[in-house]
């Protein structure tokens, strides 16, 4: 199961209706409170997530200002992809095996999808506030480099939007350099409303920055983290991290699983690290 997509953000905030008028702006209200009533009611995750999609292409429909060029229009269709894929595979509770179950509970579970590969899925919960834990991955997203070893650095090239980012990411090598330097140019984009939140992405391209010397240029995505309190003790939080990426070069299948999923488990030991200072 999927507790963790059981809820899901709206596509905007309240700030967006400051720039609209008439009925762009009455639609927007009367989707924002919908999604509220949908949130209210708790459905199953399945029931949700479509609910949400469902919403979410409607309400993209009615913002017909698009104050973008034609490129950053082309970056924000990319992360909404990235966060309609990542939610239909989450939505998909079947055929998941596991790979690793950590001694405090957390787990990686994968999946091989035939249009995608295999992918990977982390079920974690954070003894913090979802706040918390969100500024971190997002506001902070930059400082990841300081806590998380498995990054060196994650720099933003450009900002499009409130919510829409273009990154660039280096991966260090893994010990005995089993896997070389990796990095990674992706757009990001992040959803939330209430207390619930959605954080997706998938590699794109940037003309600003081309391949690097001494990094392979891998490809992720489309990748999600899901953030909701914990039900019962909302000053912890669950998170849902799914991972899909194609490190590039030649890589035995059973070295990369093992990475992936070790990925995985040392990310959320270095987030509670990080939070718990």
């Amino acid at each position: 199961m999927l507790p963790a997509t059981s809820k899901l953000c709206a596509a905007i905030s309240y700030r967006h209706l400051r720039n609209m008028t008439g009925l762009r702006r009455q639609a927007a209200v009367a989707i924002s409170q919908e999604l509220s009533r949908l949130a209210s009611h708790s459905p199953g995750p399945s029931t949700w997530i479509h609910q949400v999609r469902r919403r979410s292409s409607l309400l993209s429909s009615r913002l017909e200002e698009k104050p973008f060029s034609e490129m950053e229009m082309s970056y924000l269709k990319q992360g909404e992809e990235a966060l309609q894929k990542s939610l239909r595979i989450l939505e998909e509770q079947d055929d998941w095996k596991t790979e690793t179950v950590a001694g405090n509970g957390d787990k990686v579970l994968s999946k091989v999808l035939p249009d995608v590969g295999k992918v990977f899925r982390l079920e974690v919960v954070v003894d913090q506030p979802l706040d918390m834990v969100y500024g971190e991955l997002v506001d902070n997203m930059e400082q990841m480099g300081e806590w998380n070893p498995s990054v060196k650095e994650v720099r933003i090239l450009e900002k499009i939007g409130k919510d829409t980012v273009i990154t660039h990411e280096k991966a260090a090598a893994t010990p005995g350099n089993i896997v070389g330097p990796r990095d990674f140019v992706s757009v990001r984009c992040s959803r939330r409303r209430g207390s619930t939140c959605v954080l997706a992405g998938m590699s794109t391209t940037y003309g600003a920055m081309p391949e690097q010397e001494g990094f392979i240029r891998a490809e992720n995505g489309p990748t999600c983290m899901v953030l909701r309190p914990l039900p019962g003790s909302p000053s912890r939080t669950r998170l849902t991290w799914l991972l899909s990426i194609d490190l590039k070069g030649w890589l035995p299948k059973t070295i990369i699983n093992q990475v992936l999923s070790q990925t995985q488990v040392d990310f959320a030991k270095h987030l509670r690290q990080r939070l718990a200072r």
